[in-house]
């Protein structure tokens, strides 16, 4: 996403062919009338990546990528992330790291290190592409990351494996065991049909916080028992967060409008101390736009419920 301010956004979204579709005159009335949800200093951004292309410090090697026939074509740094979180008004974010990188999770940790007091970042290390679930090597694996490389937890991507179950196979319940132990972080990145296994391993680890992806790709034109309401029977787990990231489901552009049904009935059950907000250009949606969040529910979705979950650190 290139840097623009908040007006030109808005007036892009206004003014890009979805006025009669998405931008309504009482959309930009909300924005004008939007109340104050504090400052800068509470919007956590719960997801960005970051890489880097043609570097010698941190080269991108296809064996050990889980996309290896993906590759960028520019930059997403480290310092781009700092402009863009001053241009929006964001004050930390979480590293989501990239499936360019795979197991080398060197850059998301140097990041990290570089500002601890701005990023927190979880890693790739098991799953499709990656190490298989059941090696042995896992546990140790996640407790170098978190202690050695800084990182708070994991990604894990079962969605990629949507015919095999694997991420509550007992053969994993030692790397579950060791993060619990170590109070990590897993953002599980999923197909519906995955949801109960989540449910099986929030039951049998309490203590790891576990953190929906994607709105778990429900396809919103499918009834509701196939999609939306697989997330909602997750509540009670009080170890289960939701992100807030509407455009995967969408099938609209910006603001999304078509998914704001399945974001209140999200709010309405799990509540905002449990939804955390995703995505630089999902921030006006969040803050202005969506007309049943209030002052304070804006201020847990836009960073109390992430400072909650992830764990920055302080400033060097």
């Amino acid at each position: 996403m290139s840097v623009i301010d908040r007006r030109t956004c808005l007036g892009r979204m206004a003014g890009g062919g979805l006025a009669a579709a998405a931008w309504t005159t009482l959309d930009a009335g909300r924005v004008a009338a939007a109340e104050p949800t504090g400052t800068a200093d509470d919007i956590v951004n719960g997801a960005e990546h970051a890489w880097l292309i043609n570097d010698k410090d941190f080269p991108i090697n296809p064996k050990l990528s889980n996309c290896p026939n993906s590759k960028p074509r520019r930059n997403y740094s480290m310092e781009h992330l700092l402009a863009e979180m001053q241009v929006h008004g964001v004050a930390k974010t979480v590293i989501s790291h990239v499936c360019y990188y795979g197991t080398d999770n060197s850059y998301s940790s140097h990041c990290v290190k570089t500002h601890p007091d701005r990023f927190a970042a979880i890693g790739l290390l098991v799953g499709h592409g990656l190490h298989r679930p059941g090696d042995p090597e896992n546990p140790g694996r996640l407790e170098r990351l978190i202690k050695r490389e800084s990182l708070v937890g994991l990604r894990l991507s079962p969605i990629y494996d949507r015919d095999k179950v694997w991420m509550n196979d007992p053969v994993c319940y030692p790397l579950w065991k060791k993060a619990e132990q170590l109070g990590a972080v897993f953002n599980i990145f999923l197909a519906p049909h995955q949801l109960a296994q989540v449910g099986d391993m929030a039951r049998r680890f309490p203590g790891v916080k576990l953190v929906i992806d994607h709105f778990a790709m429900i396809d919103i034109a499918k009834p509701d028992s196939e999609g939306i309401d697989q997330i909602l029977a997750l509540e009670k787990f009080p170890n289960v967060y939701v992100r807030t990231s509407l455009h995967n489901p969408s099938q609209q552009k910006p603001p999304f409008r078509d998914m704001w049904p399945y974001l209140r009935k999200l709010y309405d059950t799990f509540g905002p101390r449990r939804m955390i907000y995703a995505n630089f250009y999902e921030l006006l949606i969040m803050k202005d736009l969506v007309p049943f969040f209030t002052s304070e529910d804006k201020r847990w979705i836009l960073g109390k419920t992430a400072r909650s979950v992830y764990r920055f650190g302080k400033k060097k």
